[in-house]
């Protein structure tokens, strides 16, 4: 499967797009090249991303793609610029526009930027500066503009903001400047071809092209070295975006993990099992049993949750499978329920779950965990949430849902309702 990552550069009813091999995705953004979105084998072509509206793409992401066997082909806008800039890695780019930016001729974001109808509407709107340039050197050779009037031209176009930069605003700008000549001239080409001096769009028809072509050497992605693309930000990342199917429903693997942690009375036994296993089968070096390597380091006098913060990637099936072993039914739709919750109160303006007040989240856990105030960072160690300040931080993404079921039960107080959750959770294990 190949997989296109397409906006406003092409048109979706393009007869390329149609190809049974072809998956059209919207443009490219922040965990869209993780393995849950795009499997081992397929390949992905980028061609538009967004970074306005929301968190872009970033660099580790496409070459975690690549250390996974993907090919990756970037062209025409953000695709271009991207590819330009990871070619020593792999990284394919293809069109006028890659070799641009791969020469030192161009090196803006804002030379592929174009504006968009604020309804989801994928259409461009603008002219970018990419099309505008290539426009203008198209009538220096037409002869109806000399180099330095072109220039001149370029230079004031440029300087309209890339969401006003229409169709009209470029003939406005023109006239203003006396080059009546080649505002004419270009209403004349573009009402001949639909799509004139648009090098953006010829670009992705090739990278469509390119993809398809998968017998091309070119098109086999290098097997990247591990520490290429890995870091804490990228395990961060994509711990995020983990997710599974279970019984129907599509899940947030993190937030289940959370949830147990937060609300299972047995979850300091699970924690303690998987700082076990972590220690017989580290990332690197020799396993041993984790009373000894604790002896060793402390001298028995902490428990191992006090000593050892090992960060968790969620990746890794056995380790999801140990962290969630006493998860039940109820605990998942229950985590359906806060993912609901929290995305509702997301859509509220100026709302963030980083902004939920930390005395109300900390009088929650206390409650929830039936802990005098001198024991909230041991108890809050022992889920494996480090400290008191870190499991506030953490729980933060669930008041929304406590609040709604709090609010939901008429005559049955806020405490009421975490004590039959917490009963009900002891009740099934």
């Amino acid at each position: 499967m190949i997989h296109v990552f397409i906006g406003p550069t092409l048109e979706r009813s393009a007869p390329p797009l149609a190809a049974p091999d072809i998956r059209v995705r919207p443009p490219v953004r922040h965990g869209d090249l993780f393995a849950d979105a795009v499997p081992d084998g397929d390949t992905v072509v980028i061609i538009d991303g967004v970074y306005h509206q929301a968190p872009a793409l970033r660099h580790k992401e496409i070459l975690a793609a690549m250390g996974r066997g993907i090919p990756v082909i970037g062209a025409a806008s953000i695709g271009a610029l991207r590819a330009a800039e990871l070619a020593p890695f792999g990284m394919l780019g293809v069109g006028t526009v890659y070799a641009a930016y791969a020469c030192g001729e161009i090196d803006g974001d804002d030379e592929v930027a174009v504006g968009q109808a604020p309804d989801g509407d994928l259409s461009a709107l603008t002219w970018p500066v990419i099309n505008l340039r290539h426009v203008l050197g198209l009538a220096v050779r037409a002869a109806v503009l000399d180099g330095a009037r072109a220039e001149q031209l370029l230079s004031v176009l440029r300087a309209i903001y890339y969401p006003q930069r229409t169709t009209a605003a470029v003939r406005a700008a023109c006239e203003r400047e006396g080059a009546v000549d080649f505002a004419h001239w270009l209403s004349q080409q573009r009402a001949k071809h639909q799509h004139f001096g648009d090098i953006k769009r010829a670009d992705a028809l090739m990278a469509i092209h390119a993809a398809q072509n998968s017998r091309s050497p070119r098109l086999e992605s290098q097997q990247l070295p591990l520490e290429v693309w890995e870091s804490a930000y990228f395990q961060r990342w994509s711990n995020a975006f983990a997710h599974q199917y279970v019984d129907g429903l599509k899940l947030s693997t993190e937030d289940r993990v959370i949830y147990q942690q937060i609300f299972d009375p047995m979850f300091p036994k699970t924690w303690t099992a998987y700082l076990e296993h972590r220690s017989l089968h580290p990332t690197d070096g020799a396993g041993r049993p984790l009373a000894e390597r604790l002896a060793q380091i402390s001298g028995g006098d902490l428990t191992a949750d006090r000593v050892f913060h090992p960060a968790i990637d969620l990746r890794d099936e056995q380790t999801v499978a140990l962290l969630l072993a006493g998860e039940s039914e109820q605990d998942r739709r229950a985590v359906v329920r806060y993912q609901a919750a929290l995305q509702a109160r997301r859509s509220q303006p100026g709302f963030s779950a980083a902004a939920v007040r930390d005395g109300l989240t900390r009088r929650l856990l206390l409650r929830i965990w039936q802990c005098p105030e001198q024991h909230f960072d041991a108890e809050a160690s022992a889920r494996g949430l480090v400290c008191g300040a870190r499991a506030v931080e953490v729980a933060k993404r669930l008041v929304p849902g406590l609040l709604e079921e709090a609010d939901e039960v008429n005559d049955r107080t806020e405490t009421s309702v975490l004590s039959e959750r917490m009963e009900a959770a002891h009740d099934e294990r």
